[in-house]
C-alpha cells in the first residue's frame, strides 16, 4: 500500500465545527445568558451607542401591580421588545423604560380582605396607615412581576422604572387634575354613573364587562290625568286610559318623572275586549291602553289578553299634551302624588317593548339627558324638576323612595335585593301591574367582583366633553377628534373604534370613593360650592406632594396648611373623593415622557422629530389610550402619541377565553420552566398579533419543534464558517449562486425593514 493509499481523505474536507451546542437547554441556559448581559450592562451600553440619534419612544402602559404575570402580559412585553430592539438597530435610541399602575381599587380591595379575614373595620383605621398597607402590597408585586418580566429577557430599565405612587408621580397627576379645574373644565356634578355596591364606588366603562343576566320585567299602566285638544270627546277618551311602560329595572319605578314617546312612532289607542284571568292578572275587560302600534300584540300577549281592538290613532300633538299620574299615587306611601309629564325623545324605539319609555332621571343616561334638556320647559310648568337621590352607596332604598325605604336593590355580597318584589307587589296593590316575566340579557358588571352594577343618581367630579375652551367649536371633544385624525393606528381600524368612542361619550367622570389613590385637591366654597382657583394653593399642594406624596391631603392640618393665610379654613370643604386610577395612567405622559431627559421626544424645525408610540391590547381604546388621549388634549390639545399600536388577546387551542373553570390556561412561568422564554418569544414573533391568538400545548410543540429547525440551521451555519479565513471576496467574483442569495437577502432586509416600521 502506497502512502497515498494510507491517507486519510476526512482532513481533505472542510466538514463542520462548531462549539455551539446541540441542545440549546434553555430553562438553564437563559438565565446564564442574561446574567452575563447584566454584568455587562448591555442596557447602557445601548443607551451610550443612541447619543444623539432621533428618539423611538415606546411608552410603556402600566401594568396593574396585583398578581403574577400572565399569558397577555408576556405577549404585550415581548411585542414591546421586539420593537425598541428593532428600532435601535435601525438607527434609533430606542430606550424602554418599564411602568406600573399602582392605585385603585384592586389593591385596595385585597387589604380590605386581609382585615376581614382579622376581624379589623377598614374605617376604623386611620386613612394614611391603611394607605401605607396598600402601598406595601404594590411594591411587593412590582419586584415579583419585574422578576418575571426580566426573566422573558424583556430588556429596559429595570432598575428605573416610573411608578404612579412614587411622590413625584402623585404630585404631577395632582397637578394636571388642578389644570382642569383652573381652566373650567372640571365641574361637580349629579348624574347617574354605574355604581358598584359592592365596591361602593363609581366605575368607568372601562371597568364595566358585560355578562347574562336575569332580570324581572315588568309592564306597567301609568293613568292619564290631563290631556288636551279641540275634541272633547277624544280628550274624554284618553282621560280614561293609560300609558303603558316596559322596564327590566321595576327597582327604579319610585325614581320614575317622566314617561318618553317618539314623535316618528305611530300610537293608538286600544281597548281590551275579555275579562282578564282570575289569577294574577291585572287587565280587565273595557281598559283602555295607548300604545305603539308595531308592540300592540307582543304587550297583550304578555298580558295574557287575547281578545282587544284598536279603538283609534292617537297624534304625536295628542302625546304631547298627556300628564299621567305615577302609578303608586293612589296608594297610602306619600310621595308620589306628582304629575309625571309625557316627553318627546329620539332615543324612543319600537323594537321592543310598549314604545313608551319609562324614565327616572336618576337611574339611567338617556333618562337624565332628555330630563335636563326639557328641564327649563318643565319648570315653567310647575313641574318639579329636582333629581332624587333614591338609592344609598350600600344598595337600598333611601326617604327619597317612599314606602320603600331600607330595600336593597343589590346586596353587599352583589346578589340581588328585596327591592325589586317590594315594588311589584306595590303595583299589583295599585292596580297598575299589566304583566310580567323574567328576562335573560346581557348587563354591565364590575370586571373586579363580577357582581351586577346600578345605575345611580351620585354627586361625582366630571371634565366637559362639550365646554367650549379657547374659541369657537373648541371643546374637549374636537380637540381629541383632531388629535384622532392626526395619529397613525395600526391596525387602522382602531382609529374608527376610538373615534366612535370619543364621538358619543358623556362627560368624564373622574371622581371614586376610596381611599388608595390621588385625591381630588381641590377644595369647595361652603356657602356658593364654588371651585377655589388659586395657583399659590395649588403649588403648595404640589409641593407637598412632592416631599411627601398624596398623604398629605390626609394629615392633620392639611386645610389650614394648603389655603394659608388667604383664605378662612372653615369657609371651604376639602374634597374627600380619589382621582380614577385611569386618570393616573393618563397623565404618565405629564411625568414619564415630559420629565425624564432620557424619553421627553424633541420636535425639530428640519421635521426629524422623535416618534411616540403607544402599544397595548384593543381593549385600551377605551382604556389608557382614551384616557391618555382625553387628558393630554384637555391639558395640551394635542394627543401624547405619535402612533397607537394594539394587538388582540390570547385565546386557548380551541379558540374559547382561558378561564381557570375551563382549566385550559397557558401560564407563562410554566411554559418557561419546561421549555424557556425564548419558544414564548418565538410564539410571539411568529403570531398574527393584530387578531386574538390561540396557545396551548400542541402550538407550543410547534414551537419548539421551529426553534430546533432554527437552531439546528444557525449550528450547520456556524459550522461551515469555522474555515473561513475571514478575507472577503469580490463581488464580481462570487459564484452565481452566492451573488443570487446575497440578492435575495437583501430583499429579505427591506421587506423586514419595511414590515417594522
Amino acid at each position: 500500500m502506497t502512502e497515498t493509499d494510507k491517507r486519510d481523505y476526512s482532513e481533505t474536507l472542510n466538514l463542520p465545527q462548531t462549539d455551539f451546542p446541540m441542545r440549546a437547554g434553555l430553562p438553564k441556559k437563559e438565565p446564564e445568558i442574561l446574567a452575563r448581559w447584566e454584568k455587562l450592562d448591555i442596557y447602557r451600553q445601548l443607551r451610550e451607542q443612541g447619543k444623539d440619534r432621533n428618539k423611538f419612544v415606546l411608552h410603556d402602559g402600566p401594568p396593574y401591580a396585583n398578581g403574577n404575570i400572565h399569558i397577555g402580559h408576556a405577549l404585550n412585553k415581548t411585542l414591546k421588545d421586539i420593537v425598541t430592539r428593532s428600532m435601535q438597530m435601525m438607527g434609533y435610541e430606542s430606550n424602554y423604560v418599564p411602568g406600573w399602575d399602582c392605585h385603585g381599587l384592586p389593591i385596595e380591595w385585597k387589604i380590605e380582605e386581609q382585615y376581614r379575614a382579622k376581624g379589623k373595620n377598614k374605617d376604623e383605621v386611620p386613612i394614611n396607615e391603611f394607605r401605607k398597607e396598600c402601598r406595601e402590597f404594590a411594591e411587593h408585586w412590582i419586584d415579583v412581576q419585574r422578576k418575571e418580566f426580566k426573566r422573558l429577557g424583556i430588556e429596559g430599565d429595570w432598575d428605573n422604572p416610573y411608578l404612579t405612587m412614587r411622590f413625584d408621580s402623585e404630585a404631577t397627576i395632582a397637578q394636571e387634575l388642578m389644570k382642569f379645574a383652573m381652566s373650567g373644565q372640571l365641574y361637580r356634578g349629579s348624574k347617574p354613573v354605574m355604581w358598584s355596591v359592592v365596591e361602593k364606588t363609581a366605575l368607568a366603562e372601562a371597568e364595566i364587562e358585560y355578562q347574562d343576566y336575569k332580570s324581572d320585567m315588568i309592564w306597567v299602566k301609568f293613568p292619564i290625568v290631563t290631556a288636551g285638544g279641540s275634541d272633547e270627546a277624544a280628550v274624554n277618551q284618553l282621560l280614561d286610559a293609560a300609558l303603558v311602560i316596559w322596564t327590566t329595572t321595576p327597582w327604579t319605578i319610585p325614581g320614575n318623572r317622566a314617561i318618553c314617546y317618539a314623535s316618528r312612532i305611530a300610537y293608538s289607542l286600544y281597548e281590551v275586549t275579555q275579562d282578564g284571568l282570575p289569577d294574577d292578572n291585572w287587565v280587565q275587560k273595557g281598559d283602555l291602553l295607548v300604545l305603539a302600534d308595531a308592540l300592540a300584540a307582543d304587550v297583550f300577549k304578555n298580558a295574557r289578553i287575547e281578545a282587544f281592538e284598536r279603538v283609534r290613532a292617537v297624534s304625536p300633538d295628542e302625546l304631547a299634551a298627556v300628564t299621567c299620574a305615577h302609578p303608586l299615587a293612589e296608594l297610602d306611601l306619600g310621595g308620589y302624588d306628582f304629575d309625571v309629564p309625557v316627553l318627546d325623545g329620539d332615543h324612543v324605539t319600537d323594537d321592543a317593548g310598549t314604545g313608551f319609555v319609562h324614565t327616572a332621571p336618576g337611574h339611567g343616561s338617556d333618562d337624565f339627558e332628555i330630563w335636563m334638556e326639557k328641564r327649563a320647559d318643565l319648570d315653567a310648568r310647575g313641574i318639579n324638576t329636582a333629581i332624587p337621590f333614591t338609592v344609598a352607596d350600600a344598595g337600598f332604598y333611601t326617604k327619597d323612595a317612599p314606602g320603600f325605604e331600607g330595600f336593597e336593590v343589590i346586596t353587599h355580597k352583589g346578589e340581588k335585593g328585596k327591592a325589586n318584589r317590594a315594588v311589584i307587589e306595590k303595583l299589583k296593590e295599585s292596580g297598575n301591574l299589566i304583566g310580567l316575566g323574567r328576562l335573560t340579557h346581557s348587563y354591565p358588571h364590575s370586571w373586579r367582583s363580577k357582581k351586577p352594577v346600578i345605575f345611580r343618581n351620585t354627586p361625582q367630579w366630571f371634565v366637559y366633553m362639550d365646554k367650549t375652551l379657547s374659541g369657537d367649536g373648541d371643546t374637549l371633544r374636537t380637540r381629541a377628534l383632531n388629535a384622532i385624525d392626526a395619529t397613525r393606528f395600526v391596525p387602522g381600524s382602531g382609529q374608527n373604534r376610538l373615534r366612535s368612542m370619543i364621538e358619543n361619550r358623556p362627560d368624564w367622570v373622574l371622581s371614586r370613593q376610596r381611599a388608595w389613590g390621588v385625591p381630588i385637591t381641590v377644595f369647595i366654597h361652603k356657602d356658593t360650592a364654588e371651585i377655589l382657583r388659586d395657583e399659590t394653593v395649588n403649588t403648595r399642594i404640589f409641593d407637598a406632594f412632592c416631599e411627601e406624596g398624596a398623604d398629605a391631603w390626609y394629615a392633620d392640618g392639611a386645610k389650614e396648611r394648603f389655603l394659608g393665610n388667604d383664605y378662612a379654613a372653615e369657609e371651604w370643604d376639602m374634597v374627600a373623593d380619589i382621582l380614577d386610577v385611569w386618570f393616573d395612567s393618563g397623565s404618565t405622559h405629564a411625568f414619564v415622557l415630559e420629565q425624564r431627559d432620557d424619553l421627553k421626544p424633541v420636535r425639530r424645525k428640519d421635521g426629524g422629530n422623535d416618534y411616540v408610540l403607544y402599544l397595548e391590547g384593543s381593549d385600551q381604546h377605551r382604556g389608557w389610550f382614551h384616557s391618555s388621549l382625553l387628558e393630554s388634549c384637555g391639558t395640551r390639545g394635542t394627543a401624547p402619541y405619535d402612533a397607537v399600536l394594539t394587538h388582540g388577546f390570547t385565546m386557548a387551542e380551541d379558540g374559547r377565553k382561558m378561564s381557570k373553570s375551563l382549566n385550559n390556561q397557558v401560564f407563562p412561568q410554566d411554559v418557561i420552566k419546561q421549555y424557556g422564554a425564548d419558544i414564548l418569544r418565538l410564539w410571539v414573533a411568529s403570531t398574527d398579533y393584530w387578531e386574538d391568538q390561540r396557545l396551548g400545548q400542541e402550538i407550543i410543540k410547534t414551537n419548539v419543534d421551529s426553534y430546533r429547525k432554527l437552531r439546528n440551521t444557525l449550528r450547520w451555519m456556524l459550522g461551515s464558517l469555522a474555515h473561513a479565513n475571514g478575507e472577503d471576496v469580490a463581488l464580481a467574483e462570487m459564484p452565481e449562486l452566492e451573488r443570487l442569495m446575497l440578492h435575495r437577502l437583501t430583499e429579505l432586509d427591506q421587506l423586514d425593514r419595511k414590515s417594522v416600521e
